[in-house]
C-alpha cells in the first residue's frame, strides 16, 4: 500500500522560513498538509490536486504558505515564510486516492477523504 514519508521539520527563528517535503510511494490524486499544536484541533494548511497541480491555501496562512507538487517525484512541498511562534506544531502530510473536490476547503474539512497519513514532523518556531 502507499506510504507517505515526510522530511524537513526542525527549529527555526521567528521570521524565518522552512520547507517540508512529503514523498508518496505510489500514486495519489489529492495531497495536503495539516498541522496540530498541543491542545488544539488539527488545522488544514492547504492541498493540491496532483494531476492538475491546482492548489488551495486557506486565508489563515495565505501569503506565508506555498504548496507545490512534483508529479514525477510524487513529492509534496510546503514552503512556509515569515514564520511565527503560533506556527509551532506537528505537521502532517496526507493523501487521498481520489481527486474529487480537490483542492479546496471542502476537501480539507473532510479528513476521512485523506486515507493516507504521514508520521508527522515537528516544526518549532521561537
Amino acid at each position: 500500500h502507499v506510504q507517505l514519508v515526510e522530511s524537513g521539520g526542525g527549529s527555526v527563528q521567528a521570521g524565518g522560513s522552512l520547507r517540508l517535503s512529503c514523498t508518496a510511494s505510489g500514486r495519489t490524486f489529492c495531497m495536503g498538509w495539516f498541522r496540530q499544536a498541543p491542545g488544539k484541533a488539527r488545522e488544514a494548511v492547504g492541498d493540491v490536486h496532483t494531476e492538475s497541480g491546482d492548489t488551495y491555501v486557506p486565508d489563515s496562512v495565505k501569503g506565508r504558505v506555498t504548496i507545490s507538487h512534483d508529479n514525477a517525484k510524487r513529492t509534496l512541498y510546503l514552503q512556509m515564510d515569515k514564520l511565527k511562534a503560533e506556527d509551532t506544531a506537528v505537521y502532517y502530510c496526507a493523501a487521498g486516492k481520489y481527486g474529487g473536490a480537490c483542492p479546496g476547503e471542502g476537501r480539507l474539512r473532510d479528513l476521512s477523504r485523506f486515507e493516507l497519513w504521514g508520521q508527522g514532523t515537528q516544526v518549532t518556531v521561537s
